[in-house]
């Protein structure tokens, strides 16, 4: 729990979401512990997906798909010869025409791991020791589960009609507009030591990520759901750059994000929502009225890659998040 000012003491902090989006955020706390702003990174992964290489482990052995816990671990390793090597090797997919095409090592680091000894979470935590990650990796639930959505307009002849569409990577990819998810089963067995991070933390972090695929997910999950509505940390909302051309949040802007994620959370307090600065644009005056709606604050801040992609800078991110984290977020504006 938080006591004194966040410009007093290192901070504790949760990291929600998974795949790519998590990572980038991960990449940037971890340097805020590099800087001493954070002393206990936590991250607290979807586990939903059924595709790739993690599909084929998880229908093969009935085991949580490893791929978005590995690409985390990956992230909090650190920016030294021994950590560089080691996400290589975790991020290594192998090649060939065999069985093994397409299956990622850190993918059967973890399993193996698993099948050791019996609990994922402490397996995860042995991966961390040996890659000598900055913060811990935890799943945000115990048991595989698959994502469902209801979609208007997923056949284009019928752009009314509603659809359920089941799996990661169907919902992942859908062309429909997505209204809803949920999870099967509706009450998956949560991560005790996740539920415990949330409410010992002092900053608990939101995205960015797929949407209705790494970051709603745990939303879902009734006691994680339960535990961030009733924690005392204060909740960052960290904004996409943009939505995923041709997939799950195709044409969406700043504010359909975020009113995505308060539709399934309505009770949720937030505390701050962290935007794009040239990816708000014009929708300035209408994302600000949004926010301050929900009881909430903006930071803007330049915080996307220059290389034209939408990825967020690790340094940018890492400055915006310092200062949010030091009680001055309205400076970004």
């Amino acid at each position: 729990m938080m006591v004194g000012s966040a410009q007093d003491r290192a901070q504790a902090v949760v990291a929600f979401g998974g795949g790519h989006g998590l990572a980038a955020s991960l990449q940037a706390l971890r340097l805020l512990v590099d800087d001493l702003v954070i002393d206990d990174l936590i991250a607290v992964v979807t586990v939903a997906d059924d595709g790739g290489s993690s599909g084929r482990l998880r229908s093969e052995f009935g085991v949580l798909p490893p791929g978005d816990l590995r690409m985390a671990l990956a992230a909090l390793c650190g920016d030294n010869q021994w950590g560089d090597t080691w996400a290589r090797v975790l991020q290594h997919r192998f090649e060939g025409q065999g069985e093994m095409r397409g299956h990622v090592i850190g993918n059967l680091l973890i399993v193996g791991l698993w099948e050791q000894l019996g609990d994922p979470v402490a397996a995860l935590d042995w991966v961390g020791k040996l890659l000598g990650t900055t913060g811990r990796v935890l799943p945000m639930a115990l048991t595989p589960l698959d994502i469902t959505a209801e979609v208007r307009g997923a056949d284009p002849e019928h752009p009314a009609a509603m659809t359920t569409v089941r799996g990661q990577v169907e919902v992942a990819t859908t062309p429909g507009l997505i209204t809803a998810i949920a999870l099967d089963p509706p009450d998956p067995t949560p991560c005790p030591e996740a539920i415990a991070a949330v409410g010992a933390a002092d900053w608990v972090v939101l995205g960015p990520g797929s949407w209705f695929t790494s970051v709603l997910p745990h939303l879902m999950v009734p006691e994680l759901r339960r535990a961030l509505i009733e924690t005392d940390a204060r909740i960052v909302v960290n904004l996409n750059l943009a939505g995923e051309e041709g997939g799950e949040t195709d044409g969406y802007g700043p504010i359909d994000h975020l009113a995505a994620l308060l539709d399934h959370a309505p009770d949720m307090k937030i505390d701050t929502v962290l935007a794009d600065r040239a990816s708000v644009g014009d929708a300035l005056e209408e994302l600000d009225a949004a926010v301050a709606s929900y009881g909430a604050r903006l930071h803007l801040a330049d915080v996307a890659s220059d290389d034209g992609t939408p990825r967020h800078d690790a340094a940018r991110l890492a400055s915006a998040y310092a200062t949010i984290m030091g009680g001055t977020a309205t400076e970004g504006r």
